[in-house]
């Protein structure tokens, strides 16, 4: 289990991002089932049915040969979704969304054929085990003033039956599911409790299938809304208490699971599907969910809802149980900027011009909030570099002695009141915007398919040529908006590689040539990264060279810094506690190498 775990790849970029940004600031068993299997389905309709398909299925029986029947395929549709569902089992066999297309401009499908299995088992005290997956039922449809309704019933013995209920509303991806079992022969057996279990394997919708995957995993709810999911990046399992939803994530489009009452206990997990080729892959991970179902003593009854569609923000939180929880905002304060900042605001911006020019709008709208931040760590530099020739001096002076050469840097840094610390700080105070803006743009639904420029989904990769072979890490293609996010990045590095705060201290890297690899970097992490992120990046970096120049040549005089650090040389300065203990560490520091 991870309780809102970040997979590997995401670290790395986050550790990118954050070093880039540090850089930036700081330099700027089979049933018996003969009586349950019916020769003939006759449907019962009070409107018509539409009939997409029959097919020939086989009926498990134990002692006795396998009996060949007839499976008639019904249809259910609302404005959003069209639902198949097959009299064998009682299993949806097609889940389409309407008016959604994949990456191949294809019908947009959640289950189609088998990727997807339900499954309902009990058993009596006479030892009968019955399993729903191998009933045929007779289905009886009705149109009502709210939606649709299907139900499907299989006979149990004499006088029992079970019965699987769908009610699709006429408007919205979420619909109700039932099942009821009466009059079961025997009872059942109170020490084997009624199984109920839901696999599906989640198909693959994007451009790139990595990509997709790394966004793809089960998540839950459970102990009092405490949200979780399942590793993204490999196989996982959890076994949980007091579940009120299940969702099978496939990152912009998700399956959820919802109980009436939740699971009292129920297991969950996920594998990846792996194939010779993971970008030709169709299916990207098998989810699985195994729970109970209260039953009485010759009946059961449970009520279920699902919901079949976009992993959106704006339509999961008009559902109750905090579906929206499903998705990814981040930990802590980044997902409360995230929720409460970002998403409201692109949503207000998308809604008025296209997504491309609402993300170039939001870049802008982020970099003038934080310009103050910006303006403070550029004064802090322009501080550094005022009284970078006296702090070259004492590294000269007291070159062999290190203890010497940091105690006199702090009395000067204390007398200037400079702090190296200072181009830092900034830097810290925009982190969970960064890493908000991070997580945003790869589950913002709204970009999904929408064009901007030459790149033709903003929630993916922007190609502009194919290379004939792979590069590790890298890919098979050339997305442009990394590079020019990469090209700016490296301007910026260029225009403040001058700007050191000090030089480098004897024995440490060279971080001016350590901070040339980010670019480089950076171009190969977000190769196939959501070009709606890149394109932020690149608009950021720019605004950024610009808001410095204006800092530079407009705002800041640097002979008045200068007469305010020689200004504040003549005062005396009262330290604080931290400059007090620092002194005092250093000058003993310095009385025990003299006493040695």
């Amino acid at each position: 289990m991870e309780d809102r775990r970040i997979d590997p790849l995401q670290i790395i970029g986050m550790l990118l991002i954050f070093g880039i940004f540090i850089w930036m600031m700081y330099n700027q068993p089979v049933p018996d089932l003969e009586t349950t299997v019916n020769d003939t389905v006759a449907v019962e309709q009070q409107e018509p049915v539409q009939v997409l398909a029959t097919d020939t299925a086989e009926q498990d029986a134990p002692e006795a040969a396998a009996v060949s029947v007839v499976a008639d395929t019904l249809s259910l549709q609302n404005d959003v979704l069209s639902i198949d569902i097959s009299t064998k089992g009682g299993v949806m066999t097609g889940v389409t969304l309407k008016d959604l297309v994949n990456y191949q401009h294809d019908p947009l499908y959640l289950i189609n054929n088998d990727n997807s299995s339900l499954n309902i088992a009990f058993t009596t005290v006479l030892g009968q085990l019955f399993q729903t997956k191998f009933m045929m039922f007779t289905p009886s449809v009705s149109n009502t003033s709210a939606g649709q309704e299907l139900r499907l019933r299989a006979p149990l013995d004499s006088d029992g039956y079970i019965e699987l209920v769908y009610t699709l509303p006429k408007e919205g991806y979420r619909f109700g599911f039932e099942v009821v079992a009466e009059g079961i022969e025997g009872a059942l057996d109170p020490t084997i409790p009624a199984a109920f279990s839901w696999r599906m394997d989640g198909f693959r919708h994007a451009k790139s299938a990595q990509y997709e995957n790394r966004y793809t995993q089960l998540a839950y709810n459970h102990k009092a809304d405490k949200y979780s999911t399942l590793s993204a990046a490999g196989d996982d399992d959890e076994d949980l208490k007091n579940v009120v939803w299940v969702s099978y994530r496939q990152h912009f489009f998700s399956s959820i699971l919802i109980p009436e009452n939740p699971f009292e206990v129920a297991a969950v997990m996920s594998s990846t599907i792996t194939d010779e080729e993971e970008e030709e892959s169709e299916f990207l991970k098998s989810f699985m969910t195994e729970t109970t179902l209260p039953y009485s003593r010759n009946r059961f009854q449970a009520n279920f809802d699902w919901y079949m569609g976009p992993t959106d923000y704006e339509v999961l939180k008009t559902y109750d149980e905090s579906l929206y929880e499903s998705i990814s905002f981040g930990w802590g304060l980044i997902g409360w900027i995230n929720r409460s900042v970002f998403y409201p605001l692109f949503s207000l911006l998308s809604g008025v011009v296209p997504q491309g020019i609402a993300i170039i709008l939001l870049t802008i709208i982020v970099r003038l909030v934080l310009s103050p931040v910006l303006y403070k760590s550029y004064v802090s530099q322009a501080k550094m570099r005022v009284l970078r020739p006296e702090i070259t001096a004492l590294n000269e002076k007291y070159k062999n002695d290190a203890t010497k050469r940091q105690q006199e840097t702090m009395k000067l840094y204390s007398k200037a009141g400079a702090s190296p610390m200072a181009g830092c700080i900034p830097a810290l105070i925009q982190m969970p915007v960064f890493f908000a803006l991070f997580y945003f743009f790869p589950i913002a639904y709204e970009m999904r398919g929408k064009s901007f420029l030459w790149a033709e989904d903003l929630s993916s990769y922007d190609m502009i040529a194919e290379l004939p072979f792979s590069i590790p890490f890298y890919g098979d293609h050339v997305s442009l908006f990394p590079l020019l996010a990469s090209i700016a990045i490296f301007f910026y590095t260029q225009m403040t590689a001058g700007q050191q705060m000090q030089p480098s201290q004897p024995g440490m890297p060279n971080m001016k040539y350590i901070m040339y690899l980010m670019p480089v970097m950076m171009l190969f992490f977000f190769n196939n990264y959501a070009s709606g992120f890149s394109l932020y990046y690149f608009v950021s970096n720019v605004l950024m060279i610009g808001i410095m120049l204006v800092i530079k040549n407009v705002i800041i005089d640097q002979d008045k810094i200068h007469a305010q650090i020689e200004e504040n040389k003549k005062k005396p300065k009262k330290q604080n506690r931290f400059q007090r203990k620092m002194s005092e560490l250093m000058e003993e520091a310095e009385r025990q190498k003299k006493l040695k």
